[in-house]
């Protein structure tokens, strides 16, 4: 940087960073701060803008880590960021941009030193770097003994929840944002859940604990807003006037001669015509959110970030606040439902929606309350659909977020009566007209084709079966694709249960000791409890025992709608003749037994009326002798079933799946992070 710096290579020789991470000591109150921090840059705005810093930038880093325990600048450099900001709030009102602008330029120093500290040292070494005390002159680090990791985080949360948004404020509130992710980045480089935290305890007790419900409030309003970054350049001081007293003159006097021609990623460049295209604060904030919401919880001390996202209400409900929750506020659950339905392409969006029906009832209740609840399940279910793109993680949530609302028999109503014109993403048919419910069911059955060709995920294919089991009971006029994809479903899985029973029996031949010996009079229900004798063929054992889970489940599902709605669906009574030999075979099996009576009486009873009716009968009069058939059946004649209903719950220790989780999209989403991959710890490189 120096003089005439022109370019990254040149910082590791800039005389200002060379003093600050040098032997001597620097106080807050040295003039060479205001030298330091009168420098003009394009604030970067990706991750490999942030790498190319990092690499140039490494040396000066290295010798702080070695020195500043003998030094303390970067003490001195957070104390003249703290002196800074006390004027930020006037300097905000008053469109005063010198304070704005060097705070900004201190804190930027701070997050990228930080990141460095926290990647290479122990939380217990980090603390040491902050509680250095000068030997001998005045000094007021050791005289006031305050807490300075303390401080400044609280400054950064006073920072987010106090200091309006506006254009020159916008930077610094991004940046503050970003640190306070950097100082918990210390989870990215350890494999273990980090349980017991030096950052965690200052975040959720002492100063910082009184700004919970105001912190999260803050930053989830930043993702409701989807703020753009301002122009570039906006936040950096102007140097327009000669007037402005000494400091001013100190600044505008080196600001042309430090980092002015430094502009990571500048003006025109790719990523500053992406983040046109969105809000990097609303992306930073919601990543904090997620994080934050994350924390463990302390032996003492439920984590106060998640009481506040599962306690908060619509700033419409005038209920009073339970006592038994200090961190409970109110948000416009409009604003946040329009947001949650336009977000849903981001991993992370998905991510909070799915905590916000799961832990706060006050936000699950209110969107099932809403009339328009396709605008937040058509994102969803484009998600499944797109399962090849997404990641695993991202189809889990979407998934678990139908399953929710899928709990309701309200929804499970509702989502048949909204009807859907032309669904453009849906490519296997062309969808002109089609209800909401005959929708979701296509997509949930498509997905766990897709996992029975592919992923073979028994998680995935639970909970798809359980999402469709809750609805089962509310089929109303399926669409006529829905209903075939339904049998088509079952007629593939019939495929698969014989392929494994072929593979089966094999196997038993195999253990018998002659591929041609004949086997014994076996039912193939039994198959699996021969095959157990065996440890090599175990697994045929249990593929046979999934895949008739899966096909009960089906069968339960089948029966569900034909006994509690079969006069509203007609299309699936009919798919269901059409295709009535595939279910043959399972009359006798002990497992199916009792669910066949329903299917083996609807598929008699309206066979008897088909043929009664004579051959070559149009699919029109096939549909209009149904639907005069299911007024004429008898509700008694169809055996009674316990109602299915399937509730999602976590597993336990649920924070060994969100943790990595959460990082992962920090580290693959955050805007302007870089950490080297080598160094992460938490997860591996390809589980984002």
């Amino acid at each position: 940087m120096g003089a005439n710096s022109s370019s990254i290579s040149e910082l590791p020789e800039n005389e200002y960073l060379q003093k600050l991470s040098g032997s001597e000591p620097i106080s807050e109150n040295d003039p060479f701060w205001n030298q330091l921090l009168s420098f003009s840059f394009t604030t970067p705005t990706n991750s490999a803008d942030l790498k190319l810093l990092e690499e140039a930038t490494i040396s000066v880093c290295k010798s702080l880590v070695e020195k500043n325990p003998r030094t303390g600048n970067l003490g001195s450099l957070i104390k003249v960021f703290l002196s800074r900001t006390k004027e930020l709030k006037i300097s905000a009102e008053c469109q005063n941009h010198l304070f704005i602008w060097q705070a900004h330029n201190a804190l930027f120093i701070i997050c990228c030193l930080l990141k460095v500290f926290i990647s290479r040292m122990s939380e217990e070494e980090l603390q040491l770097h902050f509680t250095y005390e000068e030997k001998a002159g005045p000094s007021s680090y050791g005289a006031e003994c305050e807490d300075l990791i303390e401080e400044l985080l609280c400054c950064l949360i006073q920072l987010i929840v106090e200091i309006p948004l506006l254009d020159i404020t916008y930077s610094i509130s991004l940046e503050a944002v970003t640190t306070l992710i950097v100082f918990l980045s210390c989870q990215l480089f350890h494999k273990e859940i980090l349980r017991e935290s030096i950052i965690h305890k200052y975040l959720m007790h002492g100063r910082c604990l009184a700004y919970t419900s105001r912190l999260v409030k803050t930053l989830l309003y930043n993702f409701i807003r989807q703020e753009r970054s301002p122009p570039p350049g906006t936040h950096v001081f102007q140097q327009q006037t000669d007037g402005g007293g000494l400091l001013y003159g100190i600044a505008s006097g080196v600001a042309t001669g430090l980092w002015t021609v430094f502009t990571l990623g500048g003006v025109g460049s790719k990523a500053s015509a992406q983040l046109e295209q969105c809000s990097p604060l609303a992306s930073q904030s919601l990543l904090l959110l997620l994080v934050l919401a994350n924390l463990t919880d302390t032996p003492d001390t439920p984590n106060p970030y998640r009481q506040a996202i599962m306690s908060f209400k619509n700033t419409q409900d005038n209920t009073a606040f339970s006592s038994s929750n200090p961190h409970a506020f109110q948000i416009n659950f409009n604003s946040l439902y329009t947001a949650l339905c336009e977000q849903q392409k981001s991993d992370q969006a998905t991510l909070l929606l799915y905590m916000l029906l799961h832990q706060n009832s006050n936000v699950r209740t209110y969107v099932l309350a809403r009339t328009d609840i396709e605008n937040l399940v058509l994102p969803i279910l484009e998600i499944l659909y797109h399962v090849e793109e997404r990641n695993s993680h991202h189809v889990y949530m979407a998934l678990i977020i139908l399953l929710i609302l899928t709990e309701d028999d309200g929804f499970n109503r509702s989502i048949h009566e909204v009807i859907l014109k032309n669904i453009t993403w849906y490519a296997e048919r062309v969808l002109t007209e089609i209800s909401l419910g005959s929708l979701l069911i296509l997509v949930v059955i498509r997905t766990i084709q897709y996992n029975m060709t592919r992923t073979r995920d028994k998680y995935l294919h639970t909970n798809c079966l359980a999402a469709l089991a809750n609805m089962s009971a509310q089929f109303r006029s399926l669409h006529q694709y829905a209903a075939q994809r339904i049998i088509s479903l079952f007629s593939l899985l019939s495929k698969k249960h014989n392929k494994v029973l072929e593979q089966a029996t094999q196997s038993l031949r195999g253990s018998l000791g002659s591929n041609d010996s004949p086997l014994p009079d076996y039912h193939f229900w039994e198959m699996s409890e021969c095959l157990h004798s065996s440890d090599t063929k175990l697994r045929h054992a249990q593929d046979l025992n999934v895949i008739e889970e899966v096909i009960r489940m089906m069968l339960e599902i089948i029966n569900s709608c034909l006994a509690n709605s079969l006069h509203h669906n007609p299309n699936l009574v009919y798919a269901l003749l059409y295709k009535r030999d595939l279910f043959e075979q399972f009359r006798t099996h002990p497992s199916f037994q009792d669910i066949m009576q329903n299917i083996d009486l609807v598929i008699s009873f309206f066979s008897s009326r088909l043929e009664q009716a004579g051959a070559e009968l149009s699919v029109e009069r096939v549909l209009e002798i149904i639907k005069q058939g299911a007024v004429a059946l008898p509700k008694d004649r169809l055996r009674k079933f316990p109602e299915l209903k399937f509730k999602y719950v976590e597993e336990e220790q649920p924070e060994e799946f969100f943790i990595p989780y959460v990082w992962s999209l920090v580290y693959n989403s955050a805007v302007a992070l870089y950490w080297n991959p080598r160094d992460i710890q938490l997860f591996t490189m390809d589980s984002g």
